[in-house]
């Protein structure tokens, strides 16, 4: 199976080493550069390195990347490009007697310009889109990529769950991958014909210049809701590297949903030009906006809905949101625009997305109601607002009790977990709480955390359940629910694994539903 590290063009570009130093200016140390020594990649781990590749040893959290510069040289790369630290440590390891060692100040931020160069900017023949916020990423994106496929044969989509193009996909490691990684996916998708990217931009992938040397040519914003503030520090640093992908040079054009304060503040702020987009029908910011929902009516068939879109001119233009709630009305009016500003015909975007429902954990219907069965729903959500709105789309469609099954990822922003508790014992029904991802930290302590918040609801933690299975957590909620109740399982959506104490499980909730329906089939067989 080919690996995100493997999506690499099958006829590279060629630069030699030398014209890398002059073209960026940087300092070379080391072993003397080879005569007309050529570079034909760049990665930024050394387990990926292949031959004609420059590493780039940038310092980690932890460790400086240049103490396993040897993998990479022995790999076949050709150079390493490091910071300061990083060619004093390869001096003392004396592996600077082997390899020319090239020094930037900051080789991270470099890097993205740097392998942009060495795959003769692939970006600048895309119609790059790019979206970033809290929620709403993936399914903006999955709708764009359905629109942009209006108007262009072979696309790519990089994001939260597959790097796809055209119709070949591999599993995602991350949201956004890093700047080498990025680069050489996109000399692959122009290999193979693509002319169009739908992709979405992380907080962390700003902050971290993932996203370097490619410039956008059309960006979006959703949201910003609370989440990775162990990463940001607050809401205002959380702010400010979002948008860094609205800066001159990351992009040409935006396009800004202005529902919350940061949205507005965006439009407000922005350095590049950008149109507004209100949502939410009757609120004051569609008066002012560019574009505004002006009316909506959202499907109790928990399909889909449909909108009212007003354009700049006044015109109104009857659109569909496959998915169900306001959140993806939200969604679909975004697609839409930044389609259009990316050259798609308006009504051919708006048809398309209208039919764009296949977003693996996103208001996913894994189990249809009947046969004694509930529906059963997978769903991303995993801040505060994004499961008020998760929960809120399910309820009309609802005829029972809504089950939830959810927990609160490790590692990341404690303060949120007795907040999601309030909010699941405020607007669900029947509760079972259990992990998501607890990476290093110990499962019990996360699941007491958010029963502190489900007990100022419920001090009697009536319809109350904790599993230490997120499995097992599943196939309770199936047991407990009767046909005219619904199960949404939030919190991991698409995700193929389940990290557990720095171990890495493969595990799905969609597939888990489908063995626990299978089972109970079986079992009244």
């Amino acid at each position: 199976m080919t690996t995100p590290a493997r999506m690499r063009p099958l006829h590279p570009a060629a630069h030699v080493v030398a014209d890398l130093v002059s073209t960026f200016g940087l300092v070379a140390r080391g072993a003397p550069l080879p005569a007309g020594a050529v570079l034909t990649g760049v990665s930024l781990a050394s387990g990926d390195v292949v031959a004609g590749d420059v590493f780039v040893a940038v310092a980690g959290f932890q460790v400086h990347g240049a103490t396993y510069a040897a993998q990479a040289v022995d790999a076949g790369a050709v150079a390493v490009l490091t910071d300061e630290a990083g060619a004093a440590l390869l001096e003392d390891s004396g592996l600077a007697r082997r390899i020319p060692v090239l020094v930037a100040e900051d080789p991270r931020a470099v890097a993205g310009p740097v392998a942009a160069w060495a795959h003769d900017a692939p970006g600048e023949r895309l119609v790059a889109v790019g979206v970033t916020g809290t929620n709403g990423k993936t399914t903006t994106a999955y709708f764009l990529d359905a629109a942009l496929r209006a108007a262009h044969a072979t696309t790519a989509v990089l994001g939260t769950v597959e790097l796809r193009i055209g119709e070949d996909a591999v599993e995602s490691p991350r949201t956004t991958v890093e700047a080498p990684a990025l680069q050489a996916i996109l000399a692959l998708a122009v290999e193979r014909g693509a002319t169009a990217l739908a992709m979405e931009v992380s907080s962390h992938a700003l902050a971290l210049g993932r996203v370097g040397g490619l410039t956008f040519d059309v960006v979006g914003f959703t949201n910003l809701q609370r989440d990775h503030l162990d990463f940001h520090g607050d809401m205002d640093g959380y702010f400010r590297d979002k948008s860094r992908l609205f800066a001159v040079g990351q992009a040409r054009r935006g396009v800004v949903v202005v529902d919350d304060e940061w949205g507005r503040r965006l439009v407000a702020e922005s350095p590049i030009p950008v149109e507004s987009v209100a949502t939410h029908v009757d609120a004051p910011e569609g008066v002012d906006a560019d574009w505004a929902v002006v009316a909506a009516d959202i499907g109790l068939d928990g399909v889909g809905s449909t909108f009212t879109l007003r354009g700049p001119d006044g015109a109104l233009h009857e659109a569909v949101s496959p998915l169900p709630g306001k959140v993806n009305v939200s969604n679909a009016a975004l697609a839409i625009v930044l389609a259009h500003a990316a050259g798609v015909d308006l009504d051919r975007a708006i048809a398309a997305v209208a039919v764009a429902h296949e977003i693996p954990g996103r208001m996913e219907r894994v189990i249809e109601r009947g046969d004694g069965f509930p529906l059963a729903i997978v769903d991303y959500a995993h801040t505060p607002d994004a499961l008020v709105l998760a929960l809120d789309a399910v309820r009309p469609i609802t005829p029972g009790r809504l089950v939830l099954v959810f927990g609160s990822d490790g590692d990341r922003d404690q303060g949120k977990r007795p907040i999601m508790g309030e909010i699941a014992a405020r607007l669900a029904d029947v509760i079972v709480v259990t992990d998501e991802n607890p990476r290093s930290e110990e499962p019990a302590t996360i699941r007491s955390a958010i029963l502190d918040g489900v007990r100022l609801q419920r001090p009697d933690l009536v319809d109350v359940h904790e599993a230490t299975s997120r499995a097992q957590a599943i196939r309770d909620a199936l047991a407990l629910a009767s046909e005219q109740d619904t199960v949404i399982i939030t919190g991991k959506g698409h995700e193929p694994t389940q990290e557990i104490a720095g171990v890495f499980h493969r595990y799905n909730d969609r597939d888990v539903l489908i063995a626990a329906r299978t089972s109970r089939q079986e079992q009244h067989a």
